[in-house]
């Protein structure tokens, strides 16, 4: 099994959308969205490669992969490193945003 490692800032971004969530959508749909990250973390845990490469970040010497998640709103950038057998979820991008700027917050 695959051990996930989340960032310090994506583990940020996706407690303030939950927290946005509970405030703007209420208690139930904040746990759904909650239990979509679980389902995306138990997918990737046996299936790290399962999700498409983000076209945004192409060219990369590390392949970036994306999930999107609530309705498409958000998607987890992430990326798998075999020969530690761990995937890194770098950040989480609003799809609202401009790319360009989403872009350059990836190291």
């Amino acid at each position: 099994m695959v051990k996930i490692i989340w960032k310090k800032k994506a583990e940020s971004l996706f407690n303030a959308y939950i927290d946005n969530a509970i405030v703007e959508y209420g208690k139930t749909t904040a746990l759904k969205w909650a239990e979509e990250v679980a389902d995306f973390e138990n997918r990737i845990r046996s299936f790290p490669d399962s999700y498409p490469p983000e076209e945004l970040l192409q060219g990369r010497t590390i392949l970036h992969r994306r999930c999107h998640i609530m309705n498409r709103r958000l998607k987890i950038i992430y990326h798998y490193d075999e020969s530690e057998n761990k995937a890194y979820v770098d950040d989480i991008w609003d799809t609202k945003r401009n790319p360009s700027a989403l872009i350059h917050r990836i190291k």
